[in-house]
């Protein structure tokens, strides 16, 4: 614990001596003016996969720290900075991944992932300026436990009366080695001749709500790459006892070089009684192409586990949960999903986690299951057992 609080101590003093050089503040009463929150996962996974008959064994450890320090400028302004410790050979701002079969132990990287101002001069908006998280439905922009994308440039978010409008653009962006997709990316920069990373990305938004319900609609540009849309509606309904929940979202991407249109629609209904719960989602996909993310845990998509149907073409995808609060610091649940796309393709998981609250802030869970998949001819290609535990603090 005294080597975490040492750390964000380092974090703190960065941010406020980066704010208060040229004003030439106490440090101690810089200091005082910054937030430091963040987060600190291990993660190991053990997987035994049947690859084509050949059998593999991998098992990791796995790191990631994230530290974000706020330090107020002056009435309108604060400096925002955020540290992540992970992933060692990429710039993905992942988990650090040391394969206990085939490394030994190893050190890794510091990295400043997120630096820029915010103004809240205006009444009822915020302008961000600088490198920071790329805060889309197609992106993620803070991750606990994987990788986050970032890019340089500007947002402003404007509440006018019950909406609100955004838009921002981006002229460099890690999104070349960043996300689920890179290998998609680098092909369609590739076919059109420019850097993925050096693309400049301009995206605009409403967001309100009506009643219970939150809407959302978003376009965005990735120049000489694609364009792409969603829309977006959730909802939840408290009956005392019975709590319901809904998700419905659409989701629209053109490739600008290839003549292919993705698209993916999905649902999700979830309850919750007592000490049970339970949730089922449906996603399709279009038969020309299902890319619709940058990322598999963005909101355009779902993702479970192992299974995903983000970039599959024609696919019909399942997933059903079923939990019970067994005690008040344990939640168990079983989790089956299901895929069938590009004509005979399938995948098919089902595992059991164990989710453990020790406190508000530490906890972590337990998964085991299986995995498996079968190519487009109906020959199973992964046959797997898998396993993983993680434990997460957050400060």
């Amino acid at each position: 614990m005294k080597k975490f609080a040492k750390m964000s101590l380092v974090a703190a003093v960065a941010v406020a001596g980066f704010t208060s050089a040229a004003s030439a503040k106490p440090l101690e009463e810089a200091i005082k003016n910054v937030d430091v929150s963040g987060s600190v996962v291990y993660r190991y996974n053990d997987y035994q996969d049947d690859y084509n008959g050949a059998t593999t064994n991998k098992t990791s450890n796995n790191y990631k720290i994230g530290l974000t320090a706020k330090a107020k400028v002056n009435d309108d302004v604060t400096a925002v900075t955020r540290f992540i410790i992970g992933n060692p050979t990429t710039n993905d701002l992942g988990l650090a991944s040391l394969d206990t079969g085939t490394s030994g132990d190893a050190s890794v990287d510091v990295e400043l992932s997120n630096v820029y101002f915010s103004y809240t001069g205006l009444a009822n908006t915020t302008i961000n300026v600088g490198k920071q998280g790329l805060t889309t439905p197609w992106t993620v922009a803070v991750d606990s436990d994987s990788n986050e994308q970032t890019g340089t440039g500007i947002l402003a978010l404007t509440n006018v009366g019950p909406v609100t409008l955004a838009a921002a653009y981006f002229n460099q962006t890690n999104l070349n080695v960043s996300g689920d997709d890179t290998t998609t990316l680098g092909n369609l920069g590739t076919a059109a001749g420019v850097n993925v990373g050096a693309t400049d990305i301009w995206t605009v938004a409403i967001m309100g709500n009506i009643g219970p319900v939150a809407l959302d609609a978003w376009y965005l540009d990735m120049d000489e790459l694609f364009d792409t849309f969603t829309l977006g509606a959730k909802a939840k309904f408290d009956l005392d006892a019975l709590k319901l929940g809904i998700e419905a979202r659409y989701t629209s991407l053109d490739t600008d070089d290839f003549n292919a249109d993705n698209e993916l629609w999905k649902l999700a209904l979830s309850a919750q009684y007592g000490i049970f719960d339970a949730s089922i989602k449906y996603a399709g996909t279009d038969k020309e192409g299902g890319l619709v993310a940058l990322d598999n845990d963005a909101e355009t998509v779902f993702n479970t586990w192992n299974v995903t149907p983000n970039g599959e073409k024609d696919a019909d995808f399942w997933n059903v949960v079923l939990g019970v609060q067994a005690l008040p610091s344990l939640h168990v649940s079983a989790n089956y999903s299901h895929m069938e796309y590009e004509e005979n393709a399938e995948q098919e998981e089902l595992y059991a986690q164990f989710k453990y609250k020790m406190s508000k802030n530490f906890g972590g869970y337990i998964r085991y299951g299986q995995y498996t998949k079968d190519d487009n001819t109906g020959v199973e290609v992964v046959d797997g057992t898998r396993g993983r535990l993680q434990v997460e603090y957050t400060f």
